[in-house]
C-alpha cells in the first residue's frame, strides 16, 4: 500500500473539532480519525466534514473510529480532558486530567502506536510530561502545544501595537503556558531590528512602558475570552495545524513548544515552552537562546511552579 499520512485525534470537543476543520481546510494528512467518548459526537463531525470535501483543498479520508485505529497513525493528538472554567487556572485542571490521560495512553500504546504524541489538553506542560511517562516513549516524540497560542499573540498584539503583518514579527513566549510564562523581550524584533530599537525611532508614538500591559493582555488573553465565549478553541487549532504540517512535512521549524529540557536554561526533568526545532522525528532540537538576566529568572521561577505542580503527580503515579 501507499504510505499515508494518518492523524488520530483523541477529543473533539471544541478544540478537537476546530483541528479538524483547520486540517480538511488548509489539506493536511491523508487520514484522520475521530476518537471520543461519545461516539455519536464523532460520528456526527466525520459525517459534517466529509460533506466539506468537494470545497477542500485535497482528499482527505475521515472518519470515526477507536484506538485501535492509533496502530499506524503517524500522529495522535490529544485534545481531550476537563475544560478550564470561568476563574480556573489551568493547573486547577492537573489531577482530573492526568487521570483522563493514564486511561487515553494506556489504551494508544496498548494498539501498538509507534508514532508521535501532540498533546494539547491543559495544563498542556504538565499533561505532556505525563503522557511521557505513561507512554515509555523517547522524549522527543512526545510534544506539548506549549507556548505556540501565547507566541502567535505576542506576535499579533505586536504587530497590531506597531502596525505591522504578526507574519513578519518575531517573538518568543517562553516558560509554562500558564501564569508563570514570560515574553523574551531580548529577542523580539521586526524586519530583523530589535523593538527596542524601534522604539527608539519613533518615542512619540511608542515606550518601553506600553511593553508590560501588552504582555499582560497575552498571558491573560484565555481568562477574557473564557468569561466571554466559554472556552477558546480558533487560536489553538491553528497552531496545532501548524505544528501538524512542520511534523508530518519534516519542515525543520522552529516552534515554541512544551519540550522536555535536561540541562537547557539551566533546568531539567521539566517539559517546558521553549522554541525548538521539529521535523518528522518529533523535537529534533531544542534552542537554546540567551536570554537576560531577569529573563533567566523569570524561566527558573517558571520551571519550578511547574515542578511544584508535577512532583504530587507523579508520586501518586509512582505509589500506585
Amino acid at each position: 500500500m501507499e504510505r499515508v499520512n494518518r492523524i488520530a485525534l483523541i477529543g473533539t470537543g471544541f478544540v478537537g473539532s476546530s483541528y479538524a476543520f483547520a486540517l480538511l481546510n488548509q489539506g493536511v494528512g491523508d487520514e484522520l480519525v475521530l476518537i471520543d467518548v461519545n461516539k455519536e459526537k464523532s460520528e456526527g463531525d466525520a459525517m459534517d466534514l466529509n460533506h466539506g470535501l468537494a470545497f477542500a483543498p485535497s482528499y482527505t479520508k475521515i472518519w470515526y473510529g477507536d484506538y485501535s485505529d492509533c496502530a499506524s497513525a503517524d500522529l495522535v493528538v490529544i485534545t481531550a480532558g476537563a475544560n478550564q472554567k470561568p476563574g480556573e487556572t489551568r493547573l486547577d485542571l492537573v489531577e482530573k486530567n492526568s487521570a483522563i490521560f493514564k486511561s487515553i495512553v494506556d489504551q494508544v500504546m496498548e494498539s501498538g502506536f509507534d508514532g508521535i504524541f501532540l498533546v494539547a489538553t491543559n495544563p498542556v506542560d504538565i499533561l505532556t510530561y505525563m503522557t511521557w511517562k505513561f507512554s515509555g516513549l523517547p522524549k522527543h516524540r512526545v510534544i506539548g502545544s506549549g507556548t505556540i497560542l501565547d507566541t502567535a499573540r505576542l506576535r499579533y498584539s505586536l504587530g497590531e501595537y506597531f502596525n505591522v503583518d504578526s507574519r513578519n514579527v518575531h517573538a518568543y513566549i517562553m516558560g509554562e503556558h500558564g501564569d508563570s510564562e514570560l515574553p523574551a523581550w531580548s529577542h523580539a524584533n521586526i524586519g530583523g531590528r530589535s523593538i527596542y530599537d524601534r522604539i527608539k525611532d519613533n518615542p512619540e508614538k511608542y515606550s518601553e512602558r506600553d511593553l508590560a500591559p501588552l504582555f499582560e493582555g497575552v498571558r491573560d488573553a484565555a481568562y477574557h475570552i473564557i468569561q466571554r465565549k466559554g472556552a477558546t478553541y480558533y487560536g489553538i487549532a491553528m497552531g496545532l495545524v501548524r505544528l501538524t504540517k512542520a511534523i508530518l512535512h519534516n519542515e525543520n521549524s522552529i516552534l515554541t513548544v512544551s519540550a522536555y529540557i535536561s540541562g537547557e536554561y539551566g533546568e531539567k526533568d521539566v517539559y517546558i515552552g521553549v522554541p525548538a526545532i521539529v521535523n518528522r522525528s518529533g523535537i529534533r532540537e531544542i534552542l537554546q537562546i540567551d536570554l537576560d538576566e531577569i529573563e533567566e529568572a523569570q524561566f527558573a521561577n517558571s520551571a519550578s511552579v511547574l515542578r511544584e505542580t508535577l512532583n504530587p503527580v507523579l508520586e501518586k503515579y509512582n505509589e500506585e
